[in-house]
């Protein structure tokens, strides 16, 4: 796995911050540690290094963003209540739930300690068009696959796109939509080979799309992350100058998580 430039993106010092900042003991004992995502840590670091804020902003700005995407995350993974749960399996999703809450709040304190009025909108606004666009995907609300797809691609990347735009930086808000769709296909193709809960999967089974068929909802996911695997690359050959750290990161993640995979596939 390639190495984030800590030198040129300070990636590893905001990383630990945010660590510091969701640590809690209690939690700890009872729920996993939330998974921090490499890949938005570095669109967001990328964004705020071609914007005109402070140093001490941008690290602001990309800390609570990703206080947001961690309370987001948290929360899609509370379980659904069943009969016959034992009394561990309700506290663990209640914890669950508190640990979402927590997390948000968080972001809210750091920034009314910043008084950034406008950022806090930016952000609440976005959470509040998610959710919703969550709740219409897992409703299968959507008439089409290409329409689910296209909001699992907001769900995915609309936090970072709105705080591009925020700081009037959107040049690489094509790229992110692509590339975070694409890796959130591949961890449910993981997922799912491991025997693990691949939600998204389980949806499409369920689907009108897709036959209730394992094997065809796979094949349906290959050729989605290969489509938008080949739109980051040509998105990525029309970025600036200035964005070539994120060009080589997204080069090597490519060739690792997707070529060598192919590749392997095809030889075995």
């Amino acid at each position: 796995m390639m190495a984030l430039n800590s030198k040129d993106l300070n990636i590893e010092e905001i990383r630990s911050s945010i660590e510091n900042q969701i640590r809690h003991p209690y939690l700890a004992k009872f729920i996993p540690n939330p998974v921090i995502s490499e890949d938005k840590l570095m669109f967001l670091a990328t964004l705020m290094k071609q914007s005109e804020l402070s140093e001490e902003k941008q690290k602001q700005y990309i800390i609570t963003t990703m206080l947001v995407q961690i309370a987001l995350d948290t929360h899609e993974l509370v379980t659904t209540t069943g009969v016959h749960d034992t009394a561990e399996v309700q506290k663990q999703r209640q914890l669950t739930v508190l640990a979402g809450d927590y997390y948000s709040g968080l972001y809210y304190y750091l920034l009314s300690k910043l008084e950034d009025l406008p950022m806090i909108q930016t952000l609440a606004s976005t959470i509040k068009e998610i959710n919703e666009l969550k709740m219409n995907i897992y409703n299968q609300d959507f008439p089409t696959l290409s329409q689910v797809m296209d909001g699992l691609m907001k769900v995915e990347s609309l936090l970072i796109q709105r705080v591009a735009e925020f700081v009037q930086k959107p040049v690489m808000n094509d790229v992110a939509g692509d590339w975070l769709l694409a890796m959130r296909l591949q961890s449910e193709n993981k997922r799912y080979h491991k025997r693990e809960t691949a939600p998204l999967l389980e949806l499409l089974m369920k689907s009108p799309f897709v036959q209730v068929n394992g094997i065809h909802a796979i094949r349906t996911m290959d050729k989605l992350i290969r489509k938008h695997m080949l739109r980051v690359e040509h998105s990525i050959s029309h970025l600036p100058q200035n964005f070539e750290i994120l060009k080589d990161y997204l080069q090597h993640h490519i060739y690792q998580s997707f070529y060598i995979k192919q590749r392997a596939v095809e030889e075995g």
